[in-house]
């Protein structure tokens, strides 16, 4: 006796393809063309516009002087941030110790430097050598090894660095503790229990997970402490990008082409800047994107159309 299969009472699904026709957005297509429009006319307005003094502009923007300060500017930006990065570490280790002594000096520490101005900060690192004209290293209570004369030394260069770098450092401390408590207390748990010790586990566990959370709020420092150099004129520190221009604009008295000028370098290194920050964070992100490439996407595909193809042989 031969078993029949009853006829299904589902309706015959329609092989014909649904045409998805996107939604229509007008409004958005005015706005983009009334904002160029006004981008068009205030770029013609300021380029016809005589009192920006574009002839000066063009004269001094490859100035010696001013490619001088901005390597300045440069020097300043990286040493201050080797000096952030570097102690913003230790106060972040020092934060999420049980030690209640490391942990009350780095929330000291924090609380003074991000609870005062930066501008007040160089203002007091400008008047060091008032404050300490000379500075003797030796035995305590004994006799001196050495003597610096702080008022004899040109020392404006590194009094900038330090004052930029130490209130650099209170802003990188919650940065890479807010990246260090981002990775699952479960990763460091597992390293240990493999016997990996401390310094191992930080390094080639949690690290690694952590980067893709502090790279992007470390470029935006990098690029907010090159425009923060501008201030190291209370250090006093005259040669860097900004005092250079604004010392060329006091001789001929033409401050808003030198304005220019000095944003024409700013935006050029920080456009550098972002490139560079753009490609380390696409390489620390790397596994973490939940977007599948096409290559992924077409695996997918063929894993799927292998299990139908063995579902309906199956049956």
């Amino acid at each position: 006796m031969t078993a029949t299969r009853p006829a299904s009472t589902e309706p015959a699904r329609s092989t014909e393809q649904i045409k998805a026709v996107p939604l229509r957005r007008p409004g958005r297509w005015v706005a983009a063309v009334v904002i160029l429009a006004l981008l068009v006319l205030f770029v013609y307005g300021a380029a016809t516009n005589d009192n920006f003094q574009w002839g000066t502009y063009g004269s001094y923007l490859f100035d010696k002087r001013i490619s001088t300060g901005a390597w300045v500017t440069v020097q300043v930006t990286f040493w201050s941030m080797v000096i952030g990065i570097g102690l913003g570490v230790l106060l972040a280790v020092m934060r999420m110790t049980s030690n209640p002594v490391l942990q009350g000096v780095a929330w000291l520490y924090l609380w003074i430097f991000r609870g005062t101005p930066v501008y007040v900060q160089l203002v007091f690192w400008g008047l060091f050598t008032s404050l300490y004209p000379h500075l003797r290293f030796g035995i305590p209570f004994g006799p001196t090894l050495t003597h610096i004369d702080i008022q004899g030394v040109d020392a404006a260069f590194f009094f900038a660095i330090i004052g930029l770098g130490l209130n650099e450092a209170a802003y990188m401390a919650e940065i890479v503790r807010a990246g260090i408590t981002s990775v699952g207390e479960g990763q460091s748990e597992a390293a240990t229990a493999l016997g990996m010790s401390w310094p191992l586990t930080m390094r080639r566990i949690v690290l690694p997970q952590a980067m893709r959370v502090i790279i992007p709020p470390t470029g935006n420092e990098l690029i907010s402490m090159l425009k923060t150099t501008s201030l190291v004129t209370a250090v006093p520190l005259a040669s860097d990008l900004y005092n250079q221009a604004h010392q060329i604009s006091g001789v001929i008295f033409r401050p808003i082409p030198l304005l220019l000028v000095a944003a024409t370098w700013y935006l050029a290194i920080t456009s550098v800047l972002m490139v560079g920050q753009y490609f380390l964070e696409k390489r620390f992100a790397r596994g973490m994107s939940r977007k599948m490439s096409d290559r992924q996407l077409a695996a997918l595909a063929d894993a799927l159309g292998g299990a139908g193809h063995n579902a309906a042989g199956g049956m």
